[in-house]
């Protein structure tokens, strides 16, 4: 048997994870394949919470216009206590701002999230390859080997990387053998239905609490007919399974006659895993998502960290078959395994608060909103590093509106959009000497913002000044994926000249010509 044409990167998993990961990779010009096992895309509700830099990150993507079409944000808690309803606002509902743009938290069921991404995956020339299930991975030095059994038998891919977003049973971190360590409740055990139904407003995410954790929670989904319930089963309790003794479950614990399920689109058994992979990957294959973290649903926290995995690996792993030191690649798991470590810790006290009818574990805020996020102190951001008066190294990068040298107005996230790098320059020292900076041909672009010249943008409503701490002459290295890579107040040549070697392909690579995996024009300047 022939081998097979090396691609570049095989990813297993079609979730929002693994969907993520392949636009952003395709959008550079790498060869792709993205499989998954199920026939067809997910049908459930699931995960329904989308955060505020999660949609940043799906603007980024080309995405966001389908996710918000099919969203809409949260509505009122409505807190049942007999037949008294209490509103309660969960989310505080924020105005977007010139740095903030998405403030709020975007209620969309799962599978319109999906097929969102799996839209803009085949814009880009890309489409999943349903009903494929991997059975055997193996590497070498150079490639990974995976075989997939599919309808027409067993097919063997090659590719450079691999990247495993198949999900908490994942069969890729199985077959890397890599722990999944943590805690399974099995008595602890949530049903969730997606229904449609009549005989309950739909200006509220109805919960009905109870003592010893028992809880009921319908909440609306956007555009239908539909609710998402969550009913909280007693441990020796078998999940109700046709419509009319859900029903029952539901009027016997509401005690309101009124709700009526018309038909169940969706169900499943959930049970609150608590489990973070020892590792984010092994050799030349990646974990991303479920496969790597799986928690509580509190918070809509798993969705959101699943993409933004995956946003943060697609530029490194394009970085390193540009020519980038493979070392980059370990700055993935150094950077996104404590955020991961992080949201288990966040999510998990809200679901032990909900069981005790604290309030203010249903209350959600920045930390859930994941905008303070930061890789402040890892290998790409140095504690030691210069910083403004709001931003260090490795935080996210604000947006901002800004004037063209036409006159029009732009905002700073547009500039940013695409798979390039970003240097922006305040004051007329740093933009001389960001005119000296060295880039190579390979791999991502850089593109040149000059704030103040006459050539370049205006900040007449101080909107960037404020927004990053600026007090004078700045050069800043945004990095693909929004977040600052390097600051410089001072020695802005040398400093950033240092930065960008750790994550371009090296000096060397400069004068080597251009891969055949890197898109034409990869590496320009603009």
């Amino acid at each position: 048997m022939n081998r097979p044409q090396v691609i570049d990167v095989l990813i297993v998993g079609a979730g929002p994870s693994g969907s993520a990961l392949a636009i952003d990779l395709v959008r550079r010009g790498l060869d792709v394949r993205i499989v998954d096992r199920s026939p067809h895309a997910f049908d459930g509700s699931r995960a329904k919470g989308i955060q505020p830099r999660s949609l940043e990150v799906l603007e980024d993507l080309g995405a966001l216009d389908d996710v918000l079409a099919g969203g809409d944000i949260y509505p009122k808690l409505g807190l049942h206590a007999g037949p008294i309803g209490v509103p309660w606002k969960m989310f505080p509902h924020k105005e977007a701002t010139p740095d903030v743009p998405y403030p709020n938290t975007w209620l969309i069921p799962q599978f319109r999230t999906d097929r969102a991404l799996h839209a803009r995956l085949g814009e880009l020339g890309r489409e999943v390859e349903f009903g494929k299930e991997l059975t055997e991975l193996t590497q070498d030095e150079d490639t990974v080997v995976a075989k997939v059994v599919g309808a027409d038998g067993v097919e063997e891919i090659v590719a450079c990387y691999a990247v495993g977003a198949d999900g908490g049973s994942s069969a890729v971190r199985k077959q890397l053998d890599i722990g999944f360590v943590g805690t399974t409740d099995e008595a602890d055990r949530v049903l969730i239905v997606d229904a449609s139904v009549s005989g309950l407003a739909r200006n509220r995410w109805h919960m009905w609490p109870g003592l010893g954790g028992k809880l009921i929670g319908a909440c609306p989904l956007p555009h239908s007919d539909m609710f998402q319930w969550m009913i909280r089963l007693t441990p020796d309790e078998r999940p109700p399974q046709e419509i009319g003794a859900i029903i029952d479950r539901i009027h016997s614990h509401t005690r309101n006659r009124h709700i009526q399920l018309h038909e169940i689109h969706w169900t499943s058994v959930f049970r609150p895993n608590i489990r973070l992979a020892e590792h984010y990957g092994r050799g030349r294959v990646f974990l991303v998502g479920d496969a790597a973290h799986v928690h509580t649903p509190a918070g809509a926290q798993g969705l959101n960290t699943g993409m933004q995995d995956g946003y943060n690996l697609g530029w490194k792993l394009a970085q390193v078959l540009a020519g980038a030191d493979p070392a980059l690649l370990a700055t993935y798991e150094a950077e996104r395994q404590p955020i991961a470590a992080g949201v288990l810790g966040l999510s998990t006290e809200k679901w032990g608060g909900i069981a005790k009818l604290d309030p203010s574990s249903m209350k959600r805020g920045k930390d859930e909103q994941q905008l303070s996020l930061t890789y402040y102190g890892g290998p790409l951001a140095p504690a030691d590093g210069m910083r403004t008066e709001t931003l260090r190294v490795g935080d996210r990068a604000p947006d901002a509106r800004l004037l063209g040298a036409d006159g029009a107005e732009t905002r700073l996230f547009n500039l940013f959009q695409g798979p390039h790098f970003t240097a922006i320059a305040y004051g007329p020292g740093a933009a001389r000497d960001l005119e000296l900076l060295d880039w190579p041909p390979t791999g991502a672009q850089l593109k040149r913002l000059t704030i103040g010249s006459t050539a370049g943008f205006s900040d007449p409503q101080n909107t960037l000044r404020s927004a990053y701490g600026l007090t004078g002459d700045t050069l800043l290295l945004i990095r693909p994926d929004g977040y600052i890579g390097h600051i410089a107040t001072r020695d802005f040549l040398t400093t950033t000249q240092a930065a960008v070697q750790a994550m371009t392909p090296e000096a060397r690579s400069r004068t080597m010509s251009q891969p055949s995996h890197t898109s034409p024009g990869s590496g320009a300047t603009e």
